[in-house]
């Protein structure tokens, strides 16, 4: 599959957003796919693009950070004949690539200055036949506007117009949310990439000595490069190499140099900087995405004196973040002097090197492999759903004051696997219980460990081995009519024994057959086996089939099981939802039962991943949320529970 990518970015400040960008260009363009790369900043020194096209627009760049006065090459404020240049050259481009895949960088969390032109180029996209897939690609921490019209306007350009978010991250060091009020609308949209690397070759470290002091691209470090040659006048026992960004000019870079000690190497950036990194004791620089990144990979002690200019936030955070994982120290802007900078390195020297973090650092690699799967995913990926009918029955349940309740049951765990950890993830992104239906015979540790520090998902016993023992002719079954009533009465015993010795007491005693298919004579035993619960599929006859055992079963399944093996259509699912809420509110099933969702982790595609959280998220702006099972099932163990359902 070769498809046409077209990725479009402004730098206005440092070179960082182009750079990211390129990046990416480069790994889609690697891929084989045939990928154009325009950029409305200042031109920059790129690395080879690998084969990806660059378009330069006329450049806008600001001064300083007044981001809404757009400066042209020769720093004269630009007029609209100028921006139009631009906006011509750029949908040019969009029709002569024809793109598969659209890419905006930072907008429309960003860039409102130049909205004009990002929205003439969405808009030119849209009527595109086939249209395009429209993402938006983003780094780790955004700054929010204080205005929250303007948040707003974002979400809402994003639902409109964007068919993803891909946030150049990794939740583990920093989630979005730390830095953007992330509406529940937009949540199903976002895909962590981990970091983006500029250069993904591997590091070889080196024996580690001396000092070296890096600041970007732009002018915005000369107070730090200031400080830094004040700090090497005090330590005098370890060479320093002060880096200066190309953005500072001739006169101050010529300035600095002369104030430079004869320990101090002062020169401009090199391309070779990640190869003294990996052989330098310290790192002293700012907090900016891509320095950070070959922080990561080099493993560098560090000293972080982050940008805090204007309103930004951004350097500030990340260092924050990596302060607290033991991976630098901060010197922030006010407190800067060459005395105490020369004193947080003392510090930093002392200390031993940090372990290496356990962060995603491939996010060019992952970026182009999300990509893809949402082009094949496509169209079903962000299918038009009508929600008024669900919306309808949960009012008409409010209004009759019917309690309805959520919960979610998933099937088929044994081991800690990506896909468990992403379900995980998204029920905790809702504050949404879960209960994991584990197959005892397979258990592995790795499940309880995963699992330990997780208050709101509970494992539950899925029979045996998952083994089918029905005759060819019948429906799938482990413990059905078919089998002797003592075998079953036994490795449902054996479950629940294994199943404990592996998770303790977060095991919660509910028996879930596979296939959701169970003799009627092997219920009554269950009790006296120290089974509490019992879970099936589709509204329950009776809460208690026998004594001492409560039922609660899963009623809506996203899977086409029979066709596709994807999702089901969502008005199926809509439908499925509405019909059980109305047949409580008409006594025609239990009004007790919570609705329950089952999916199977898995065997999701994209395509049920997204139905299934676009579905939690329009629960969850209702303030709906799915129970805990230990509550669903009366096994709570804290006193204090938030309270659920309509």
């Amino acid at each position: 599959m070769t498809l046409r990518v077209l990725v479009a970015v402004t730098h206005l400040l440092g070179a960082g957003h182009l750079t990211r960008a390129a990046a990416l260009a480069r790994a889609f363009a690697g891929k084989g796919h045939e990928t154009t790369l325009v950029s409305g900043g200042a031109p920059a020194r790129l690395a080879d693009l690998g084969g990806a096209r660059f378009v330069q627009l006329p450049p806008v760049r600001t001064v300083g950070t007044d981001f809404r006065t757009l400066l042209d090459e020769n720093l004269h404020p630009v007029d609209e004949a100028y921006l139009d240049r631009r906006r011509s050259i750029l949908l040019d481009t969009l029709r002569g690539t024809q793109p598969d895949i659209l890419i905006t960088e930072l907008f429309p969390f960003g860039r409102r200055v130049l909205a004009g032109e990002f929205t003439a180029l969405i808009e030119a996209a849209r009527v595109l036949a086939p249209r395009p897939l429209v993402l938006c690609s983003i780094r780790d921490i955004l700054v929010a506007p204080a205005k929250a019209e303007r948040i707003e306007q974002a979400h809402e350009r994003i639902l409109r117009n964007y068919d993803a978010i891909l946030v150049h991250g990794d939740p583990n060091l920093v989630p979005l949310e730390a830095s953007w009020p992330v509406d529940e609308r937009v949540r199903p949209l976002i895909r962590y990439t981990g970091y983006v690397d500029e250069n993904e070759d591997t590091v070889t470290e080196a024996h580690r000595h001396g000092i070296v002091v890096s600041g970007g691209s732009s002018a915005a470090s000369l107070p730090l490069y200031r400080a830094a040659l004040q700090a090497a006048h005090l330590i005098i026992d370890r060479p320093w190499r002060i880096l200066i960004g190309r953005g500072v000019s001739e006169e101050d870079f010529l300035a600095l140099r002369d104030g430079a000690p004869a320990h101090a190497a002062l020169e401009r950036a090199r391309p070779d900087f990640r190869m003294l990194l990996a052989s330098t004791e310290i790192s002293v620089s700012q907090a900016g995405y891509n320095t950070v990144v070959d922080l990561l990979r080099c493993g560098v002690r560090s000293v972080l004196v982050p940008f805090e200019g204007g309103r930004e936030t951004e350097q500030r955070l990340r260092a924050e973040r990596l302060k607290s994982m033991g991976l630098a120290d901060i010197v922030s802007e006010d407190e800067l002097s060459g005395t105490r900078l020369a004193e947080v390195i003392r510090q930093r020297l002392s200390q031993p090197a940090p372990a290496p973090p356990v962060i995603a650092i491939d996010g060019a690699r992952q970026s182009v492999a999300i990509a893809e799967s949402l082009v094949l995913s496509r169209p079903a990926l962000h299918p038009t759903i009508d929600w008024s009918p669900l919306d309808t029955a949960l009012e008409r349940a409010r209004d009759q004051g019917c309690p309805i309740r959520f919960w979610w049951r998933d099937d088929d765990a044994v081991t800690d696997t990506p896909a468990l950890d992403r379900l995980l993830k998204l029920a905790s992104h809702y504050d949404a219980g879960i209960g994991l239906a584990v197959i005892p015979r397979d258990l592995q540790d790795s499940l309880a460990s995963r699992l330990a520090d997780e208050i709101s998902a509970f494992p539950l016993v899925h029979g045996w081995s998952h083994a089918n023992h029905a005759p060819p002719e019948a429906k799938k079954a482990e413990f059905g009519a078919h089998r002797p009533l003592k075998t079953m009465v036994e490795e449902a015993q054996r479950g629940l024994q294994v199943a404990r010795e592996h998770l303790g007491a977060k095991l919660l005693p509910v028996f879930v057959p596979p296939w959701n298919r169970i003799s009627g004579e092997l219920i009554p035993h269950l009790p006296r086996l120290g089974f509490a619960g019992l879970s099936t599929f589709t509204d329950r006859n009776t809460a208690s089939p026998v004594a001492g055992l409560l039922q609660i079963n899963t009623h809506v399944d996203p899977i086409d099981w029979h066709g596709t093996r994807s999702a089901i259509e969502p008005q199926q699912i809509i439908a499925g939802l509405t019909g059980a809420i109305e047949r409580r509110i008409d006594g025609k099933s239990d009004s007790e039962e919570p609705i329950g969702l089952l999916t199977h982790h898995l065997v999701h595609d994209e395509v049920i991943w997204m139905l299934s959280e676009r579905l939690i998220a329009h629960l969850a702006a209702r303030d709906i949320y799915f129970l805990r099972p230990d509550v669903c099932f009366g096994m709570e163990t804290e006193s204090r529970l938030r309270s659920n359902g309509v």
